[in-house]
Order: C-alpha cells, then sequence, then structure tokens
C-alpha cells in the first residue's frame, strides 16, 4: 500500500520588507489553523538571563545580536536562536495575524485571522517596556506605535513618546530664540561699529602748533 506523501508546510521563507528575512503563506492559512510550532532548547532561568546578557552586549557593540528567547514558565525558557527553528524569523508585528501559545511547555504559532497566500506571517514579540527605546519597530502596519512592546503597554508608550517629543519641540524652540537673539546681537554691534566709525570721520583735524 503506497504511503502517502507529506504535504508541504504551510510557510516559507523569503526576503521580508520588515527585517531581512520573514516567513510567509506558502498556502492560504485559515482563521485558528496551526502553523508552526516555535522550536529550540529548553533552558533554565538562570542560563536564560546568561545568555540573554551576552546577546545584549553584543548587539552594544555590533548591532548584529537578536534574542529568541520564549518564556515557557516559571522555571523554564525556550532558546529559539538555532537554524533549525523557522519561526524565529516571524517577524513582529503591531497588527499581527498570528499568535503565540504555549501547551504543554511546546510554543505553537497559530493564525489569528484568515491568511492570504503570498502574505507574510507575523506576531507581536510581546516584550515589555524595560528596553524599548533599542528595539524600533519597521512593521509599516497603520497601527504601528514605532517600537516592539506588547499592546498592554501602549499607553504607558504612547506617553512617553509624547513627552519625549515636548521636550524635543522645546529645545527646538530655545534654540531658535537663541539664534536670533544671536543674531539680534550681531546686528547691534555692527551698528555701533558703524556709528563709532561714522564719528571719528566727522571729527575736525588737529593744526600743528
Amino acid at each position: 500500500m503506497p504511503v502517502a506523501a507529506t504535504p508541504p508546510p504551510a510557510w516559507i521563507v523569503r526576503r521580508s520588507s520588515i527585517h531581512q528575512r520573514g516567513v510567509f503563506a506558502r498556502r492560504d492559512i485559515l482563521k485558528e489553523e496551526e502553523v508552526i510550532e516555535y522550536v529550540g532548547e529548553k533552558i533554565s532561568k538562570e542560563e536564560s538571563d546568561r545568555r540573554g546578557q551576552n546577546l545584549m552586549e553584543k548587539a552594544s557593540k555590533s548591532g548584529g545580536a537578536a534574542v529568541y528567547i520564549f518564556t515557557l514558565n516559571e522555571e523554564f525558557d525556550l532558546d529559539g536562536g538555532f537554524s533549525w527553528n523557522p519561526a524565529r524569523l516571524i517577524n513582529h508585528s503591531c497588527d499581527p495575524n498570528c499568535e503565540a501559545f504555549i501547551t504543554d511547555d511546546r510554543v505553537w504559532i497559530y493564525a489569528k485571522r484568515d491568511i492570504a497566500k503570498g502574505e507574510e506571517l507575523t506576531f507581536n514579540y510581546g516584550f515589555d517596556m524595560e528596553t524599548w527605546e533599542d528595539h524600533p519597530c519597521r512593521c509599516g502596519s497603520k497601527k504601528c506605535v514605532g517600537y516592539i512592546v506588547d499592546e498592554q503597554y501602549w499607553p504607558q508608550l504612547r506617553r512617553k513618546l509624547k513627552a519625549r517629543e515636548a521636550r524635543k519641540q522645546k529645545i527646538k524652540e530655545l534654540q531658535k530664540r537663541a539664534r536670533a537673539l544671536k543674531k539680534e546681537l550681531g546686528a547691534l554691534a555692527a551698528n555701533g561699529a558703524v556709528k563709532k566709525n561714522a564719528a571719528v570721520k566727522k571729527a575736525p583735524k588737529r593744526r600743528k602748533v
């Protein structure tokens, strides 16, 4: 009896406009369909912190590091930073079409809605606000908040961005006033010099006695 051929995966890896490579739908994917498992090495929290710190230090020097560690439970995390985990290439989006679920210490990526063939697969990475400035978002969606943070932190992020923009505007206004004052002082100095020169020219010549 012939063995049924294994169907190809619902996804394919190719270049992404969001960040280098991404994962795309090879075919139409239905809402709530199981798309791909996020696989990796199960590690302790201590080892997770160590690896994360090393990657952050590497990123500060080269800008080329990436953290692929998923929180599994209170004791363990899952490090998916390996070539045999194509799910690590799924990019973040502020308006994702997929979401991650943990079942029996395994991480699965499910379709959040119907996904058309050729569409890039994305999910929200769920980062907190601790290092938000280090993670700018380039998802390009209409809902993009500019940084990779979980949606629950968006109100807090927007307040921080608003306060930062206000500071920038204040600095610009102060710089503008400083330039105007400098220009005004320069004009006054030049005007004073002209008057002084004019007074010298009008002074009568002294005769020798």
